[in-house]
């Protein structure tokens, strides 16, 4: 008996550290009790901040779970830890649960089979998601095959403060007439900022004769022609920028105070609802509304994806699955909270959910789900990375 009590206690941490099976949901619930999650998301809002600290309570509520949120500037931060670990032969203990993650940084972990799964679409609230309307099973043209699971959906908006910018602009060429006739009154964040990334990828989409070309991983042939229009777009951009193109805001946020300060007139947001919810939030103008251009802007999902060599993954795939639930998905779709569109399909919600949603108040500057218009694909990942390295080396500040 005292050898197999000795047995017993010796197999326990084991028996705690086991790979928990995402279709056994009620052995995941129950591994995932009195776990801690190090979340490690952008922190560089204080919306978005706050959401996740609300999040953190409903856990420990609920499920005992303890949430960490660790704060990046940059999602590539989080990647680099995770590969520095398992270089070192570290696979379990990592400092890693969750990643706010998507494009170019899951491309790179799944490549390197830095990720646990597949576990996304056995979580239960997978049932809810909008599979046909949105794109929640690619990302950036990579298919996520279940190793990261949707919790938000943005789409690139122009904020635009109708007391000097009166009407939408429909195109990359109408902004750089605009540019020309109001220098300095346009910026985007400084690249690789993510959201100035996302300018030059607009502006490329926006530009391009043939935008399905850039669902294919570049090339030296491709790349030269394809980025030809936007080079010559940025050149005489460039010096009709805020302070003539030889500073840039640091993220978003900054370009949204700049915007509130009266410096610039035009922003870029990949969230639909960033402007209403800034305006409740006394961060902009009450004259600021959102536009999108004639051809459509780019969408994606935003996802959490789990480290292989977490010591969490049950809790962190109880995160994930209540980053689906209604209850979190309508929270953050509130303007007053962050104002993120949902990954979940109203229609398959009960009916107390589906009229909790479509009475929802989306808020005085956006659009409706009609006016976004067409979605535009997002490019394969390898081309944000090419043209955020060549942009730093031809505009980057001090060239």
């Amino acid at each position: 008996m005292k050898r197999m009590l000795s047995l017993a206690l010796a197999l326990a941490p084991l028996t705690a550290l086991a790979t928990p099976d995402p279709t056994d949901w009620d052995a995941v619930a129950a591994q995932a009790e009195g776990q801690t999650v190090h979340w490690h998301a952008w922190g560089g809002s204080t919306a978005t901040n706050d959401f996740i600290s609300w999040v953190g309570t409903r856990l420990a509520e609920d499920y005992d779970v303890t949430l960490t949120h660790v704060k990046l500037e940059n999602t590539a931060d989080a990647v680099t830890r995770v590969l520095t670990e398992k270089s070192a032969g570290q696979d379990t203990d990592g400092a890693v649960d969750l990643i706010w993650i998507n494009g170019a940084n899951f491309a790179a972990m799944k490549d390197a089979d830095l990720l646990f799964g597949p576990y996304a679409e056995a979580l239960p609230n997978w049932k809810f998601a909008d599979t046909d309307g949105k794109t929640l099973q690619h990302d950036f043209t990579v298919a996520t095959e279940g190793y990261e699971s949707p919790w938000a959906m943005a789409q690139v908006v122009f904020m635009h403060d109708t007391a000097d910018l009166p009407e939408r602009l429909g195109s990359m060429p109408e902004l750089l007439d605009w540019a020309r006739a109001h220098p300095g009154r346009f910026t985007y964040p400084q690249p690789p900022d993510f959201l100035g990334t996302t300018f030059l990828k607009q502006a490329l989409v926006d530009l391009s004769t043939d935008p399905k070309a850039l669902s294919q991983p570049v090339s030296e042939e491709t790349y030269t022609e394809m980025t030809a229009p936007l080079w010559e777009f940025l050149e005489e951009l460039t010096p009709l920028l805020w302070r003539e193109g030889r500073a840039y805001p640091q993220s978003g946020p900054r370009q949204l105070q700049l915007m509130n300060d009266d410096e610039i007139d035009l922003a870029i947001s990949f969230s639909p609802g960033e402007a209403s919810t800034a305006i409740a939030n006394f961060q902009l103008p009450e004259s600021v509304r959102t536009f999108v251009l004639d051809k459509g802007t780019i969408g994606n999902a935003s996802f959490v994806a789990i480290p292989y060599n977490s010591d969490s993954k049950a809790a962190a795939m109880v995160v994930a699955n209540f980053l689906m639930s209604p209850e979190a998905q309508l929270k953050a779709q509130d303007p007053a909270v962050l104002g993120y569109g949902t990954v979940l399909d109203i229609n398959a919600l009960s009916v107390h959910d589906r009229a909790a949603f479509r009475t929802l108040d989306l808020g005085v500057a956006t659009l409706s789900p009609e006016d976004l218009g067409v979605v535009q694909a997002e490019p394969h990942p390898s081309w944000m990375t090419r043209i955020a390295e060549d942009w730093v080396a031809r505009y980057g500040v001090g060239n």
